[in-house]
């Protein structure tokens, strides 16, 4: 039914004025504001995710997008240098990365979150 239907996803903000400057300024995004305060971020993957105004918006408590990155160190380090915290959950190391490949237990991660707090990583597969 909807194998060809070019799905998209979606998330909410508080304030997608601050959004477009984080996804666009600091993440390098292509960002198109559409229809208003809704922003549609488009992807390397030829995928777009939309972003939409809420007033009672709630910040995620799971990882609304990932970013894979060849070096996922020099990617946490450029994010840190711009200004974005990483959060540190047990077992990230003191950059704030999880190594799942040492551990056989998946990607390399570490996750941060955008100015409305939904939470982004950035990834290593080995």
């Amino acid at each position: 039914m909807f194998k060809n239907s070019p799905a998209f996803s979606g998330f909410s903000s508080e304030d997608t004025g601050k959004l477009k400057t984080f996804y666009q300024d600091i993440l390098g995004l292509e960002v198109e504001e559409i229809g208003g305060d809704m922003l549609t971020l488009h992807l390397a993957t030829g995928g777009s995710v939309l972003i939409y105004p809420k007033e009672d918006h709630t910040p995620s408590t799971y990882t609304v997008l990932n970013f894979p990155v060849d070096s996922i160190d020099a990617a946490v380090t450029d994010l840190k240098a711009k200004g974005v915290g990483f959060e540190r959950y047990e077992g990230s190391d003191e950059n704030d990365i999880m190594r799942g490949i040492a551990a056989n237990m998946g990607p390399d991660i570490a996750w941060f979150k955008d100015p409305s707090g939904n939470i982004l990583s950035v990834l290593q597969e080995a």
